[in-house]
């Protein structure tokens, strides 16, 4: 967008290191950015940049675990808040949610519009939040063309952020009942001092630090694992491995089923409903892990990785489709989604009633004395 000629301010959270309480700069794409040290108490510096720069639209990550960002930005543009809905646990409202708040939801309720991530996820908004959301999928897997990855004979099988909402509980397990495997684990941010112990207790397991382009990841790789408990809004990853020709294989959580694009090997779970009232070290809620059939992954691992066969058909078919998936993204679908997004509250609210709805409301206003002082 920026690019395109439009003005762009990013406020957003500034590293705990950085001395100054705030900072400004402007990158070399032409976009504003201010940040901001300790930004949860600082919060009203949003409101202030929003006022200050008067945009069009102001975008509100659902990111935001305290719904802090989209309290500030309605309070400054309540007619022209973009709703971004990625991640369900941080949304305000559904049965995933981490901080239920009517209010919030409410905010939500009565944005200018919501764009999900995937069609799975504006479903759920529309099921939990009673309004539809326009799904368009962010366009951030570069260009290509992306190399072939896969490999029969060699390479780990890879999890990435290993932690109990991610099902690092079956790809232990997993890597206990087929030790003639090498499994490799990409530390992330719910990865916990306990989760590399129980790692590092394995032969067959090693630990990865963490990388700057996914792609060093992936190369080491010959399967994707993403056995994740918890509900997924989409899975980015699985499409980047796709794209590289891995195989992988994910449960059926969320929108993960979605990100596989029709490819084999999705795993049915029991996805993980209950939290205990306490945090771990990653400052995460700590789940109540329910049991799970390790039987049907290591059927999914073996049968992938005994016959070459299946294993490059998978990789064959994840390529073509994750390709064909990529190609179908612009960066200017979102542009051209703001612009012809109404600025009337009024026109808004009409566009979002159902057909059915719009019907009444037109029948309604053509009763005889309906428009009678």
């Amino acid at each position: 967008m920026a690019h395109a000629g439009h003005s762009i301010q990013i406020v957003s959270s500034a590293p705990a290191s950085q001395i100054d309480l705030t900072a400004r700069m402007t990158t070399e794409d032409g976009l504003a950015v201010l940040s901001v040290r300790d930004f949860p108490r600082r919060s009203a510096l949003l409101s202030e940049e929003i006022r200050a720069f008067q945009p069009d639209w102001v975008l509100v990550s659902s990111e935001d675990l305290s719904h802090m960002l989209l309290r500030e930005a309605y309070r400054a543009a309540p007619e022209r808040i973009v709703y971004l809905a990625h991640t369900p646990q941080f949304f305000p409202f559904g049965p995933a949610s981490w901080h239920v708040d009517e209010k919030a939801t409410g905010m939500v309720r009565n944005a200018a519009t919501v764009v999900a991530i995937g069609r799975h996820m504006g479903d759920y908004v529309e099921q939990h939040c009673g309004r539809p959301a326009a799904v368009i999928h962010p366009p951030i897997y570069g260009d290509g063309p992306f190399p072939n990855l896969a490999k029969f004979d060699s390479g780990i099988i890879l999890m990435i952020n290993p932690c109990p909402v991610k099902g690092v509980g079956i790809f232990l397990a997993l890597a206990d009942r087929l030790p003639q495997y090498q499994f490799g684990a990409l530390e992330g941010w719910g990865t916990t001092e306990h989760d590399r112990d129980a790692i590092a207790s394995r032969q067959n397991i090693r630990l990865l630090r963490r990388v700057a382009n996914i792609e060093d990841a992936l190369r080491q790789s010959r399967v994707l694992l993403m056995p994740s408990l918890w509900y997924e809004g989409f899975g980015l990853v699985v499409m980047e491995a796709l794209l590289r020709g891995l195989p992988v294989i994910a449960s059926d959580s969320g929108g993960l089923k979605e990100a596989k694009i029709g490819t084999d090997f999705v795993i049915p779970v029991q996805s993980i409903r209950e939290w205990k009232p306490e945090f771990d070290a990653a400052h995460m809620p700590v789940p109540v892990m329910p049991e799970q059939d390790i039987d049907s992954w290591v059927g999914a691992v073996e049968g992938l990785l005994g016959d070459r066969d299946v294993y490059e058909a998978e990789s064959s078919r994840s390529k073509e489709a994750a390709q064909k998936f990529v190609q179908g993204l612009r960066a200017r679908d979102f542009e051209e989604f703001l612009e012809r997004l109404p600025t009337s509250p009024t026109e808004r609210k009409v566009r979002q009633l159902t057909p059915e709805m719009r019907s009444l409301l037109l029948r309604r206003l053509q009763e005889p004395g309906r428009h009678r002082p």
